[in-house]
């Protein structure tokens, strides 16, 4: 057994990819628009995972995008995505500078949580060890929930 993606359901698919392509950085490795169903599936990838994506070999995030209006509550529900990043505050701050909320800042220079367009919780790891508390992160109060 070997784990293949996460599915999430955005309402807007223009939006989700603006946040999760040219804010938070995955890329897109396939689309396909299923007409007879009604929907379009997007398969994103973390740009590390380049190589092994285009092979099928890397955990990917399928959005699913129902062409008909749905209400999709409670993003939070499923928990959450997880991406282990090379540094932490300079992702936090790219995201703040692109009109992201920080909703749990990167204090202890380990973890922050962000969420999409559709509420869904996207965990941010420091790879290897965390980095030093670092201002303005060290003292940011939460926002929200995450």
């Amino acid at each position: 057994m070997k784990y293949l993606h996460t599915m999430v359901r955005v309402t807007d698919l223009a939006d989700s990819l603006d946040f999760y392509c040219s804010k938070l950085g995955l890329k897109e490795v396939s689309r396909r628009d299923v007409p007879a169903g009604r929907f379009t599936l997007v398969f994103l990838f973390a740009p590390d995972d380049e190589a092994a994506a285009r092979e099928g070999q890397a955990p990917m995030v399928e959005l699913t995008h129902n062409w008909d209006p749905e209400a999709y509550e409670g993003g939070r529900n499923f928990g959450h995505l997880a991406y282990a990043v090379k540094d932490i505050y300079a992702v936090c701050q790219r995201l703040k500078d692109a009109g992201v909320v920080i909703n749990r800042p990167p204090r202890d220079g380990r973890m922050a949580f962000v969420r999409s367009p559709d509420n869904i919780s996207i965990e941010l790891l420091q790879m290897g060890d965390a980095l030093p508390p670092a201002e303005p992160w060290a003292s940011a109060p939460n926002v929200g929930v995450w």
